[in-house]
């Protein structure tokens, strides 16, 4: 009798773990549909629409403070330039209008603020620039 009762709880339990395998396996493959499908996911950047006009936003290095502008109207951003910018910054610093160009022409040209690429000897100095722009843009958006 004791093994009819065991024969009984191996097939329950085979039940269960085939139930579970194949619950799991149904949700792999819809995880897997999910990641591999191509998804049209837009730019919050791009679709975003501006409202007409000039922001800037501050950016300090060593107690000198300059203006990173950008204008923008109703179809995207126009131009990102640096305003304010002193002998003593740009001598310090030679590689800030540099980046800000490279910056400035791959944002035009995309119209976001994602998949911007720079050197790597430049990275601060382009993140911190980046970071301005992104809260300049913020301005543009919220008006």
């Amino acid at each position: 009798m004791s093994s009819k009762t065991k024969i009984l709880l191996l097939k329950k339990r085979e039940l269960i773990y085939t139930l579970l395998f194949a619950a799991l396996a149904v949700i792999l493959i819809v995880l897997m549909i999910w990641m591999f499908l191509p998804a049209v996911r837009k730019s919050s950047q791009a679709s975003a629409s501006f409202s007409p006009g000039i922001y800037t936003s501050q950016v300090t290095l060593q107690n000198n403070t300059m203006d990173v502008e950008v204008r923008a109207d109703h179809s995207g951003i126009r131009s990102i330039e640096l305003r304010n910018l002193s002998d003593a910054v740009s001598a310090m610093y030679p590689a800030i209008q540099p980046s800000l160009d490279k910056l400035a022409r791959q944002i035009c040209d995309s119209q976001s603020l994602e998949n911007i690429y720079y050197e790597k000897s430049s990275q601060y100095t382009s993140q911190m620039l980046l970071d301005a722009i992104r809260s300049a843009l913020e301005l543009a958006r919220e008006i």
